[in-house]
Parts: C-alpha cells; sequence; structure tokens
C-alpha cells in the first residue's frame, strides 16, 4: 500500500511557472514507477509524464514536452512536476499515481493515486 498527497498547485498566469509535489508514504518508493495525469470536467485523465523507478527514464506528453520535467528523489520519498510556460489549456487538476504499468500512458495500468492539486491558468 503507498500514499500519496500532491501540493504546489494554484493560480498562476500564462507564461509563469509551478512546481508540483507528489510525497509517498507507506511501502517502498522506489518499487513503483511513478506518473503525472490532468484531468478537466467531463474528461478522462489524459497522460502528462512518466519516471521510471530509478529516475533514468522519463517520457511526457506531447503538449508538454519542453515545458514540463519530471523527476523523483526516492531517498525523500518524493516526486516533481516542473512546469514552466503555463498556458491556459494547462488547467486541470493533477493527479500523481504510483504502479508498475506495462503502458504507463494508460490511468487504468497504475495502482495508487494521489487526491489531485488544481492548477489553474489565467491568460
Amino acid at each position: 500500500q503507498v500514499q500519496l498527497e500532491e501540493s504546489g498547485g494554484g493560480l498562476v498566469q500564462a507564461g509563469g511557472s509551478l512546481r508540483l509535489s507528489c510525497a509517498a508514504s507507506g511501502r517502498s518508493f522506489s518499487d513503483y514507477r511513478m506518473g503525472w495525469f490532468r484531468q478537466t470536467p467531463g474528461n478522462e485523465r489524459e497522460f502528462i509524464a512518466h519516471i521510471s523507478r530509478n529516475g533514468g527514464n522519463t517520457d511526457y506528453a506531447d503538449s508538454v514536452k519542453g515545458r514540463f520535467t519530471i523527476s523523483r528523489d526516492n531517498a525523500e520519498n518524493t516526486m516533481y512536476l516542473q512546469m514552466n510556460s503555463l498556458k491556459p489549456e494547462d488547467t486541470g487538476v493533477y493527479y500523481c499515481a504510483a504502479g508498475l504499468p506495462s503502458l504507463y500512458r494508460t490511468s487504468g495500468e497504475y495502482l495508487y493515486w494521489g487526491q489531485g492539486t488544481q492548477v489553474t491558468v489565467s491568460s
């Protein structure tokens, strides 16, 4: 069992930056691959970024590539999402997820989820 808690969301102007954190507790954090997903009203959760267990491999949705950076600190049981050059279309609830997904872009492949943190980007 792993408990996840996101923080760092808020309201920011377009072009600004935010850094999201995902703190984990419970079973060994480093056992799990991690992901960030975003959800907007009426839509399913969409893949944003994935990071491997040791942080050596990452992948991003095309919409955020070059602007967002995923990272993790296994010693601190924490994952991060640095979001730069934010756009209004980045608005949504951001969730962190943990698991051993075969298809890491698929939300249903993850075992554990946080409660989400709201990010709002104004134009």
